[in-house]
């Protein structure tokens, strides 16, 4: 069943990135044909311009007052066909814009011979979006029209003006789709090299989303074993202390029991009384602290220094001590505290003292473990992977605590140490900067 759901992923992955390439692939090529089609339909408004400010105005303003196919049309009409040739165009001709919706072709640019395919005044294919523009008083391009009897062109148009600046007519150019594609063509080949990096991009930019996702869910595993296994080991103490009062409880009940059967009541009154003063340091385990993981913790520990006779204390500041994962807390003091206890329980019973202070400031929080216990030696290699001054045990992996708890102080740009300040007792102390 898993291995079904990871191949579907990965199908699914697969898909999606040849989708997102062939996608940005796509839209590039539509931008650039869009982008070479405006650059093209720009220029030849520029040489529109050109040519409609070179035509001769009083020549057009005669033909314009006799609008026939006389020697003024004539004259005009070679110089728009010189006007074509020399830019290539498709044709080159002059309009008449006196409405919102409709222009009509005055010369049409045709060499003798051919000028019986436009009459004077024949409607033009111009798209009413852009005759209005004209009509305005504004140049015009148009998208690419559809002419049956021409094919398929794209078309600019701009004002002629005569000395005063008055709108005479306009002056149009089309251009050929052939034209625009042979262009298209030549762009796009250069920019072939473009299209390879954009899909290599996309390629990339997927693999490391991948790769980062893949790190990420190693780190969240890394960190919940280093979790699930320090919260183990509390359960553990916590049930083997539960374990151990219960032992005792019994054993307590035996006594009182026979005791009574005896008649010695006085005796299992003495008893009870022992009893009593073993119950409160039980009672001291109920501790006001703010952050509930701490309190867990510092209460399981506390318990299981009872277990091995050693007066254990505690100085917490009310903080919530939320500028530091829960997870990495546990982590720091969970290792430091066993390593108190486990240093600890070397000595007499009467010499077992540690003090746990956890307080905090406006700028970081102070973590500080003190216990009595045999000096440490090699100060320099006990936050070294591996080390440990403990006998190997079978099952148990010795020396990652301290390396552990260094790597997280680390991590927040922390600062940790531990040191015996006598020949009796260490301190382990860890700053974590709030920021």
């Amino acid at each position: 069943m898993k291995n079904r759901k990871i191949k579907l992923i990965l199908v699914l992955s697969t898909v999606l990135l040849l989708l997102f390439t062939s996608l940005n692939v796509f839209t590039s090529y539509v931008k650039m044909k869009k982008t070479v089609e405006e650059s093209i339909g720009n220029q030849n408004l520029v040489a529109a311009e050109s040519i409609a400010t070179a035509i001769d105005k009083e020549t057009y303003r005669k033909f314009l007052n006799n609008p026939a196919k006389n020697d003024y049309y004539w004259e005009l009409t070679n110089y728009l066909v010189d006007a074509r040739e020399k830019l290539g165009a498709l044709f080159v001709y002059t309009l008449e814009i006196d409405n919102p919706k409709v222009s009509n072709v005055m010369i049409s640019g045709f060499n003798k011979g051919l000028e019986e395919i436009y009459d004077i005044g024949v409607p033009c294919t111009v798209p009413e979006k852009q005759v209005k523009r004209a009509y305005e008083g504004n140049t015009y391009v148009t998208n690419v029209i559809e002419d049956p009897d021409h094919g398929s062109y794209l078309s600019v148009g701009v004002p002629i003006k005569d000395e005063a600046g008055k709108i005479m007519g306009y002056l149009g150019i089309d251009i050929s789709v052939d034209t625009l594609n042979e262009i298209k063509g030549k762009v796009l080949k250069n920019n072939i090299l473009l299209f390879v990096f954009n899909g290599v991009f996309i390629l990339v930019a997927i693999g490391s989303f991948l790769l980062l996702q893949r790190w990420y869910q190693k780190e969240v595993a890394k960190e919940v074993g280093y979790t699930e296994d320090t919260y183990q080991a509390e359960l553990k103490t916590l049930i083997t202390s539960i374990s151990s009062i219960r032992h005792d409880f019994t054993n307590h009940i035996q006594v009182l029991h026979g005791l009574l059967q005896l008649g010695e009541s006085k005796q299992a009154q003495q008893y009870i009384s022992s009893l009593s003063k073993e119950v409160m340091p039980i009672e001291s385990l109920k501790l006001s602290i703010d952050h509930p993981g701490l309190s867990i913790l510092l209460q399981t520990k506390k318990l299981a220094a009872q277990n091995y006779h050693i007066d254990m204390n505690f100085t917490v500041s009310h903080d919530s001590f939320d500028k530091i994962k829960t997870t990495d807390l546990i982590i720091i003091l969970s290792n430091l505290i066993d390593n108190a206890i486990d240093a600890t329980i070397a000595l007499p019973e009467a010499e077992r003292k540690i003090a746990i202070s956890c307080k905090t400031d406006v700028t970081k929080y102070v973590f500080k473990i003190t216990n009595t216990g045999p000096k440490i030696i090699e100060n320099e290699h006990i936050l070294k992977q591996g080390y440990t001054t403990k006998k190997a045990e079978q099952g148990k992996i010795r020396g990652q605590g301290l390396f552990i708890v260094k790597e997280v102080v680390n991590s927040y740009n922390g600062k940790f140490s531990i040191d015996s300040i006598n020949e009796l007792e260490t301190i382990a102390f860890v700053e974590i900067p709030i920021k």
